[in-house]
């Protein structure tokens, strides 16, 4: 069969573009080596945002851009991504309008899709919304509204509504090479890899949208194609909630480095960070260096009357940013997040940078682009007022767990109703239950155990110990559904402990 077009890449830029191409009416084939969202798009801040300190950088363009694409998330997916305030304390008598009147400025850039105005607040007011906070210096502190959203669900939420569109989308395939006819991309060679099995499928245009390895596949089109990619590592904590009570989130707008800090309620839990470290080398699990994890100590105890230590962590991840390559050496905090697409002599297609917040508009550039490589027809854009899949549902609660499943929820709910059984939970320390799992493996296509503590739920960065107890159960349910042998199981419970003991501090 030949494809309008074959997209190499499961994160946020390929299921965007999967979606966006599918839904104009176009054949389109999306490959993913591991699991959707298994790299970058997993282990983001959680935040859907404009991005506050691109405002303080100048760069306008893009914080507009970020702003309306956040509205348009909140439209589009309502059971993902909510409104969420956030307090910045001021210690110092010129934060209060130096701040106030840069949130008043992201407010108007917002326009007609913001969220809640910006406003400024006494010092009685931050302490009533943020108990724990350092009080000692403390003059008061502005509030402001920006989206959050739980990354992994809307990947997973994507690629359901590229395959309701009409794309075929295989997880545990990889890309292992390129085909070429008279010097021009004509497809891709893909290896299975849970049978072990390669086959080869002809496209018009073949998108390379695989984020911080985009340059690894850009090599195989031109082996001496230099690096697009600066790589920059942000690693996070988890806490419990009893460290940030309340409804709202701290943002700290500048750290030792220069980044801004967050601590932001999450899923009953508190996820701190980030930090901006390059690196040389994109792996699919990075792992957070010592240095970075008593950075975010450093920085967070400054500001709560309780400082967490080691013990208090439930998990911590990394992730990689895909920051488009400037000059050589400077901080990657300076380099660029906007988006580039980019087409080799031979027609292989690259989009590169960008991030979750603006996942949408970068997948309509690329279509465009592809339509014209590809000499495709020229078709509208849908994907502006497109619902996600889920989208259609009362589930908004966010305090609900089961919110995250918009209207998919009530088929979970009479999986349980039917078999009592699997409303168990699958461990004490988690919300989630082995309905849950079921529904996974049955309708959003989690094939390992790690699928499904990762990413169809967010148990192994919630609770990384409690997910690691709860992987034998997990691994039975799979098991059941997918009719695999005992033997798998105990290969998926070691996978999984090896995996689950890099998110647990010594």
């Amino acid at each position: 069969m030949l494809f309008d077009m074959v997209v190499i890449g499961g994160g946020a830029s390929g299921l965007g573009i999967a979606v966006d191409a599918a839904s104009r009416g176009h054949s389109v084939l999306l490959v993913e080596q591991s699991d959707f969202a298994k790299g970058t798009s997993s282990r983001s801040t959680k935040l859907v945002h404009g991005g506050v300190r691109y405002l303080k950088q100048g760069n306008i363009s893009l914080v507009l851009e970020a702003l309306r694409e956040r509205g348009l998330l909140v439209q589009n997916a309502p059971h993902l991504v909510h409104s969420l305030p956030f307090v910045i304390p001021n210690y110092h008598w010129w934060e209060g309008p130096f701040y106030g009147i840069g949130m008043k400025v992201y407010d108007g850039l917002a326009g007609r899709l913001g969220l809640e105005p910006s406003r400024w607040l006494t010092r009685e007011d931050v302490l009533e919304l943020l108990p724990n906070l350092e009080s000692e210096g403390l003059n008061g502190g502005i509030i402001y509204h920006d989206g959050q959203f739980d990354d992994a669900r809307l990947a997973v939420n994507l690629a359901q509504t590229a395959g309701e569109q009409g794309a075929i989308l295989l997880n545990q395939v990889a890309c292992r090479g390129l085909i070429k006819e008279a010097g021009q991309i004509a497809g891709v060679l893909l290896r299975d890899q849970e049978g072990g099995s390669e086959f080869q499928v002809k496209a018009k245009v073949v998108i390379n949208a695989t984020g911080v390895f985009a340059d690894a596949v850009r090599q195989m089109d031109e082996p001496s194609a230099p690096p697009m990619l600066s790589p920059s590592q942000g690693v996070h904590l988890v806490l419990p909630r009893e460290f940030l009570p309340g409804e709202s989130a701290i943002m700290i707008p500048k750290t030792d480095d220069g980044r801004v800090l967050f601590a932001v309620p999450w899923h009953g839990r508190v996820v701190v960070g980030t930090t901006d470290t390059p690196v040389t080398e994109a792996t699919l699990e990075p792992r957070a260096l010592e240095e970075e994890i008593d950075f975010i100590f450093t920085q967070i105890r400054r500001y709560l009357t309780r400082d967490p230590t080691r013990e208090d962590v439930l998990s911590h991840f990394a992730g990689l940013r895909p920051l488009i390559k400037a000059g050589a050496g400077g901080s990657t905090a300076a380099l660029s997040r906007d988006h580039l697409i980019s087409v080799s002599d031979s027609g292989l297609m690259t989009l590169s940078g960008g991030k979750w917040t603006t996942y949408r508009k970068m997948a309509e550039d690329a279509v465009d682009h592809a339509e014209m490589i590809g000499a495709l027809d020229h078709r509208v854009c849908l994907t502006h007022h497109l619902p996600i899949h889920g989208a259609d549902s009362s589930e908004r609660n966010v305090g609900d767990p089961w919110a995250v499943y918009g209207s998919d929820a009530c088929a979970i709910r009479d999986l349980m109703a039917t078999h009592s059984s699997l409303s168990q939970r699958l461990h004490p320390e988690l919300e989630f239950v082995k309905a849950e799992v079921v529904w996974h493996v049955r309708h959003e296509m989690a094939r390992t155990v790690e699928d499904v503590l990762a990413r169809r739920t967010r148990a192994l960065l919630l609770h990384a110990k409690a997910s690691l107890e709860a992987a034998p159960v997990v691994a039975e349910l799979m098991a059941a559904e997918l009719g695999k042998d005992a033997a798998w199981c105990s290969q998926q419970v070691e996978s999984y402990r090896q995996l689950a003991s890099g998110y647990l501090l010594a």
